[in-house]
């Protein structure tokens, strides 16, 4: 039912907004251009996939051209369901068992939403990358209405919506803090925890309605109109890029 329900929806997609793309994707592009060949790099919260479910064939691509790629999260199941880890280490992101200044690129897909103290976090990303290292990370921007809107409701019914909207379980629903989501706090922490901001990108993503029908028409015509120059701000993700300087690590 619901893989009828997502053909309909994709061909609603690409009638009404022809070249919208999933968040996921644009996130892999960014991956795609910057992971390097034999580079060290570090998935922070990494759960049991890199992307998507159905992004194998990226997944597998990217991955392999790490000399080492270590997953650090909190969700043991997940760490040991995830087959493009070369290291799998069970910890808490506000203190990494890692060695200083030993990672060319730290990743983190949609995690910095659910970050309590992000501050503490970067200065571990901080301390953990190479000079000229990067952080690459991908979140929802809390400045989108959706996003706005997400954040006051209650956790029970947020679990309710990622099972009919996204299929979902509720294990895989984590609470939200939405600390480091605005371009504004993104600069300000980077720049406290002495990290350069390269790129902080805003796009939008397929409609959150798509299980809904005819009914996502509504969102997607909203989707393009906010594709025009000056509402950047309203789009609902997030893909950034901060720098260790050159010839600095801790």
């Amino acid at each position: 039912m619901r893989r009828q329900i997502f053909k309909f929806y994709w061909w609603l997609e690409r009638l009404v907004f022809p070249g919208l793309r999933y968040s996921q994707q644009h996130y892999h592009q960014l991956l795609n251009s910057h992971i390097q060949k034999d580079c060290e790099w570090v998935d922070l919260g990494c759960g049991h996939q890199m992307f998507a479910e159905w992004m194998t064939v990226e997944q597998n691509d990217i991955a392999s051209r790490a000399r080492l790629l270590v997953g650090v999260d909190l969700d043991w199941k997940g760490l040991q369901l995830n087959p493009f880890l070369h290291h799998k280490i069970y910890g808490n992101l506000e203190l990494l068992p890692l060695r200083s200044g030993s990672y060319d690129v730290i990743t983190a897909n949609m995690v910095a939403e659910h970050l309590d103290r992000p501050a503490t976090v970067l200065s571990e990303v901080k301390r953990i990358l190479r000079p000229n290292g990067s952080f690459v990370f991908h979140t929802p921007n809390s400045k989108c209405f959706m996003m706005r809107f997400a954040a006051l409701m209650p956790q029970s019914l947020k679990n309710l919506l990622a099972l009919v909207l996204e299929g979902r379980a509720e294990e895989d629903v984590f609470p939200t803090h939405y600390r480091m989501n605005t371009r504004m706090d993104i600069t300000r922490l980077a720049t406290d925890a002495g990290l350069e901001v390269e790129q902080i990108q805003s796009v939008s993503s397929s409609a959150i309605t798509a299980m809904l029908g005819p009914l996502a028409i509504v969102e997607l015509l909203y989707l393009r109109w906010i594709e025009q120059p000056g509402y950047e701000d309203w789009r609902s993700n997030l893909l950034v890029i901060l720098r260790q300087p050159r010839g600095e690590s801790v």
